[in-house]
């Protein structure tokens, strides 16, 4: 049966990187929201237009755009034994469209939890090569490195890394993802894990969660 996994957790939690480890892990696709509207832009199709209009507006991609972009992507052959889902569903509306769509697969939902004092620590301390786009390790800037170690290029914070700005990114996700957290905590195929440990902590117990999920899901 094909495995369908749900990374959700606020900005910063890290949910990124976890989900690109377990699309390793499992041999699964990596799918997350920004991916798959580049790539609808980038295909110029009838919905890469609507979406590149409502992105040069500046606007929200609404629920139901999202919700055509995430089903166009989950028909494709590579997705046939399951993908990871990051950034997708972020309203209670797009989890019961995911719901439908993943009808006879194995779903489970795995929220990496930190508080928010801690995903604040971590976003307004993080910086970028201003070149490269690629994220400082953190050593290098304890170290007091002010360059890239991938290309040179200067380490610069991103504008919505401001510490304003994240509280207002954490209110936000508080107020528009709730219900949809809700939804999934009231199911047997959903797990909490700590944020807070290293990442190859986090890791081990998001593996551990899935297996788990799986086998309960399998017995069913």
């Amino acid at each position: 049966m094909a495995l369908d996994i749900v990374m959700l957790g606020p900005p910063g939690a890290g949910k990124g990187t976890q989900a690109a480890r377990l699309a390793r892990l499992y041999g699964l696709p990596a799918i997350s929201t920004g991916d798959m509207l580049r790539e609808a832009v980038q295909a110029g199709s009838d919905l890469g237009q609507r979406v590149k209009a409502v992105m040069d507006r500046g606007d929200l991609v609404s629920d139901d755009l999202m919700i055509e972009i995430v089903r166009e992507r989950l028909v494709r052959d590579d997705t046939a034994k399951g993908v990871v889902l990051d950034g997708f569903p972020r309203t209670l509306r797009q989890a019961e469209a995911l719901d439908q769509m993943a009808d006879g697969r194995n779903l489970v939902a795995i929220e990496v939890a930190v508080p928010a004092e801690e995903i604040i620590r971590r976003l307004s301390s993080r910086r970028i090569c201003r070149d490269c786009a690629a994220i400082a390790d953190p050593e290098t800037l304890a170290g007091g490195g002010a360059t890239c170690a991938r290309c040179g290029g200067p380490l610069v914070q991103r504008a919505d890394d401001r510490e304003d700005v994240v509280r207002e990114r954490l209110h936000v996700y508080e107020r528009t993802v709730r219900p949809m957290l809700d939804y999934y905590r009231a199911r047997p195929s959903f797990r909490t894990v700590d944020g807070r440990q290293p990442p190859d902590r986090v890791f081990d117990a998001i593996v551990e969660a899935v297996e788990r999920l799986t086998a309960v899901g399998q017995k069913d």
